[in-house]
């Protein structure tokens, strides 16, 4: 069962769900709501479900500074349902978490056992998610990621690719480093861990992201150039030339040795995937 089936990751796996001999279900809050524990536990019951992808989730940061409730429900009490769902008739739970989880603490890339300090109301809930799956002690795959974007809703490069071919200057923060990820990639990697069945004995904590490392600033500039909007001027500017209600970590590359090492996964250049996405885009 794929919850929040219509977001970016999720839309992807309905891509690669269709190709599957496995049954897959997908589901976003018309179809299911996953903040109700006994709807969840009856859908899954229902349907002989073994296993969930968890795509949903709250992820307006700066709104959720004002609107924790919402978010907590979302990323921490829909996860604790999904979890107890599958503890109840012993299934996996993949589960997708946040660079957010921790804080502005040195600048190397971020480990899976790495201290968590997250800054804001969104990193808080996504952890609370987190620890809910521990304390249900059912069968779990956490893949944390960072800066996910597709051909799919809202997203970073969908945005600079409509602002650069609009205006002719345009300001992008520099000093926010990490790693883009394609949200194709990433549905990739839990596709195939899934159809390999490797997941059994392999549950924890992994991250996922793109290989490579750059700012906001260097995103943007490579998409207005992959895009062909080379008549923008892409400026690099300060994060506090752009007042948020919350602090967003300063260096967030997430270390994918572990994911890599365990399920054999080859990782894709940030750049390369931003140009595939980019053709498919223009494609359509």
């Amino acid at each position: 069962m794929i919850t929040g089936a219509n977001g970016q990751l999720g839309s992807e796996m309905r891509r690669l769900g269709a190709v599957s001999p496995n049954n897959y279900i997908y589901t976003d809050v018309a179809e299911l709501d996953i903040t109700d524990a006994a709807a969840v536990a009856q859908f899954v019951k229902e349907n002989a479900v073994n296993i969930i992808v968890n795509c949903a989730a709250y992820t307006n940061v700066d709104k959720a500074e004002s609107d924790e409730p919402t978010a907590e429900l979302i990323n921490a009490t829909a996860v604790a349902n999904l979890a107890a769902a599958m503890k109840e008739v012993d299934g996996t739970l993949f589960h997708v978490s946040t660079d957010y989880v921790f804080g502005n603490e040195g600048n190397t890339p971020r480990t899976e056992d790495m201290p968590l300090n997250p800054l804001g109301v969104y990193g808080r809930t996504k952890l609370r998610g987190e620890q809910a799956i521990a304390e249900t002690g059912c069968k779990a795959i956490i893949i944390r990621t960072a800066w996910l974007y597709s051909e799919f809703g809202n997203n970073f490069l969908k945005t600079m690719m409509r602002l650069t071919a609009e205006r002719e200057q345009l300001n992008v923060v520099f000093d926010q480093v990490g790693t883009p990820t394609y949200a194709g990639d990433l549905a990739l990697a839990i596709f195939s861990i899934i159809e390999g069945g490797l997941y059994a004995g392999n549950e924890g904590i992994y991250h996922f992201s793109n290989e490579g490392v750059c700012s906001w600033y260097d995103f943007a500039t490579e998409i207005a150039m992959a895009a062909g909007n080379t008549a923008c001027k892409v400026l690099p500017c300060h994060s506090d030339e752009f007042p948020s209600p919350v602090k967003r970590p300063s260096f967030s590359v997430l270390d994918k040795t572990k994911i890599k090492n365990t399920f054999a996964i080859e990782i894709p250049h940030w750049r390369d995937s931003m140009l595939y996405c980019i053709k498919r885009l223009k494609q359509q």
